[in-house]
């Protein structure tokens, strides 16, 4: 049975994680060692409960009684804080999902690598922040990096078996998000609601507010050349 771990489980991409597992066979068919979250504590407690995992962190250590509350009676262990959440990735995995946004997603992602089996990387800050280090970790423990994020994902795909070298050039295209025909002083008072009302997805805040802006364009820019290898003249955006 295949162990697995979700770091970022009650997110947008957590949530996604969690329904192609159920689909798969849920708990029967693997072994969930760990979930972490945020807040939403009764969601984290609801699927470890369901996934029967080893351990349940939330990020906040001051919602630590309160998720211990929700897993009572359980026999899951509960958890909390940064620490706690990069001990949870030293648990051996086959596979993990490195979903939690920002640069906190770095170290359970190298944690994971240090297993050998395959990190899918939804966590962009982690290539952002730390491309070699986590290139040279999944080298050094023959683990696999398998993109998540749809751009990088399709790269991924489209490079199957083919020679790297003879790549020209890579385009990476963006929707625009809610300002693509805005003036840019309209968008100078533009509001958060506005900001996150993306045209095409339903993401996280943080998420939606980079996107609006362009500037999660840019992240995937980096992200593409660290993953990829490629010079960022390589590299075009389109929209």
């Amino acid at each position: 049975m295949r162990r697995i771990s979700i770091f970022g489980a009650t997110g947008s991409i957590g949530a996604n994680t969690v329904d192609l597992i159920r689909r798969a066979g849920g708990a029967d068919a693997f072994q969930v060692v760990a979930l972490t979250g945020g807040r939403n504590l009764a969601a984290l407690a609801d699927l470890a409960r369901e996934f029967r995992a080893e351990v349940a962190v939330t990020a906040h250590e001051d919602a630590l009684p309160e998720l211990r509350a929700a897993l009572a009676g359980s026999g899951i262990e509960a958890a909390a804080g940064a620490a706690a959440i990069a001990e949870a990735a030293d648990r051996p995995t086959d596979w993990a999902m490195s979903a939690i946004v920002g640069a906190a997603g770095l170290l359970p992602g190298l944690h994971s690598l240090a297993h050998g089996g395959t990190v899918a990387l939804a966590n962009k800050e982690s290539m952002v922040c730390a491309g070699p280090l986590m290139q040279a970790e999944a080298a050094r423990h023959g683990a696999t990096i398998l993109p998540v994020d749809s751009e990088h994902s399709a790269i991924y795909q489209a490079l199957a078996g083919e020679a790297r070298a003879q790549v020209e050039r890579v385009i990476i295209t963006a929707s625009g998000g809610p300002f693509r025909t805005w003036t840019p002083e309209r968008i100078a008072r533009a509001t958060l609601a506005e900001a996150v009302a993306h045209p095409n997805w339903d993401m996280g805040q943080r998420i939606s507010v980079d996107s609006a802006s362009l500037f999660n364009k840019a992240l995937e820019v980096i992200e593409a050349k660290e993953l990829f290898g490629f010079t960022p003249e390589q590299i075009e955006v389109v929209i």
